[in-house]
């Protein structure tokens, strides 16, 4: 036998390199690489012929597990509702639960690029996420709102939330490309309001050193506190259902 400090005979066969075991291929395995090229090329350049690339496949390959893109598509949008922590309703802390619900759907939508184009083209409706939908509207419920108000409460807070992430993410693609930083940007657009005619714009001139001085953070909690406060006007009006089933 050859000893580590001696050279092979030249009778000896050296030892085949061993083939790595492949790893199954699986939803979440696709899902996971057309995550990553969603990062990396962004919504217009994620085909199922660049999933396949990434993960060293034929694109036959992923039929067997996924019908096609918009499947896909749809794997990739119940994902961003894994782990979500819906807490018990408390009638007394409806608004802070909801503003809680609201942080955490835009921190995931800003998790990755494009993210909330998927977001805003799908709708919660499907068996693995109604469950998600019932528990936001059990929170949005414990208000005492009005049915038809607490019908669309939920689709009012995710249009926004889905907008104003989508907003979010196109600028902050937008400035990366073509400015150093958020300030100078900021600064640009002030001084520009700053510099219309005061007779023919006289509120962009009055707000031009605030109109995009807020942070985007505060924009979007302003915007929530807007609906939640909207929402709260309604509570404990009379239901004109129920009125007219009780009569």
């Amino acid at each position: 036998m050859t000893q580590p400090d001696m050279p092979t005979p030249p009778w000896e066969r050296p030892p085949r390199r061993r083939t790595p075991a492949r790893v199954p291929l699986s939803r979440e395995r696709i899902v996971d690489a057309a995550y990553t090229i969603l990062d990396r090329e962004g919504y217009d350049g994620l085909s199922m012929r660049q999933v396949a690339a990434e993960l060293g496949v034929a694109v036959s390959a992923l039929y067997v597990h996924v019908r096609d893109k918009d499947e896909l598509l749809q794997l990739m949008y119940n994902r961003t509702f894994e782990g979500y922590e819906i807490p018990e309703p408390d009638p007394e802390r409806w608004r802070e639960q909801v503003m809680d619900f609201a942080r955490q759907a835009r921190e995931r939508l800003l998790s990755h690029r494009d993210l909330a184009k998927i977001t805003m083209a799908h709708v919660p409706f499907t068996p693995e996420l109604l469950p998600y939908v019932e528990r936001l509207l059990a929170v949005l419920g414990a208000a005492g709102l009005p049915r038809r108000v607490l019908a669309i409460s939920g689709d009012l807070l995710s249009t926004y939330i889905n907008g104003f992430a989508l907003e979010e993410s196109l600028w902050q693609e937008r400035y990366r490309e073509t400015h150093d930083s958020w300030h100078k940007l900021r600064d640009e657009v002030n001084a520009y309001f700053a510099s219309l005619p005061p007779d023919r714009f006289p509120n962009l001139v009055r707000l031009a050193d605030i109109m995009m001085d807020e942070s985007n953070d505060y924009r979007f909690e302003l915007g929530v506190e807007i609906i939640l406060r909207g929402l709260a006007s309604y509570v404990g009006e009379p239901d004109p259902d129920e009125e007219h089933e009780a009569s």
